[in-house]
């Protein structure tokens, strides 16, 4: 569980540094990488459980 809370503290500091951002200032190819970068990190679960639902192994979807 411990691992779990670590990745997510990870995440949720790369998406607040991702917001933090002015990307009015970064060129159309930087923008879309940020704007992407920002939608999959907002559609992440570290609460996903596999299918065979066994919660030892549950994983991050991405």
């Amino acid at each position: 569980m411990e691992k779990q809370f670590k990745q997510g503290y990870r995440m949720h500091c790369v998406l607040s540094n991702l917001n933090r951002l002015d990307i009015d200032r970064l060129d159309d190819a930087d923008q879309e990488r940020v704007e992407t970068a920002r939608d999959l990190l907002e559609e992440v679960s570290l609460l996903t459980r596999p299918a065979n639902g066994d919660r030892a192994d549950a994983q991050a979807d991405s």
